[in-house]
């Protein structure tokens, strides 16, 4: 039987969105336990707030609304970059592990801001 997928589940953006969430959760984990509960935290909860702004925004009636929520997804994406990038100077994660992540982040970035382009049309 076919499992039943909400609208925003079939959003490339969704997708991407939340296997970046999975991947901070996993290199989160591993952070020293002074980080983990305030740098990691603060991440976690950025990358979430991502996937979850899709999925309400998605479910809004108006445009505006729509708009309203992929934009608190953009900034979430966007919160997400300087928490990376102090990770990286604190030598907490590779060159390697940096590049993808802020790539990823751009990706999603870029994504949202096309979601947000053709709610807007």
């Amino acid at each position: 039987m076919e499992e039943f997928r909400f609208d925003f589940e079939k959003l490339d953006v969704y997708k991407r969105a939340l296997k970046f969430t999975r991947d901070i959760f996993t290199l989160s984990g591993k952070f020293q336990p002074a980080l983990q509960y305030s740098l990691g935290d603060q991440l976690r909860r950025a990358a979430l707030s991502v996937c979850n702004n899709i999925a309400e925004g998605s479910g809004k009636q108006t445009k505006s609304a729509k708009v309203q929520f992929y934009g608190y997804s953009l900034d979430s994406a966007r919160e997400c970059i300087p928490m990376i990038s102090l990770i990286y100077d604190l030598k907490i994660i590779k060159d390697d592990e940096y590049t993808f992540l802020r790539n990823e982040c751009k990706e999603i970035c870029s994504m949202l801001g096309g979601l947000i382009a053709s709610v807007k049309h």
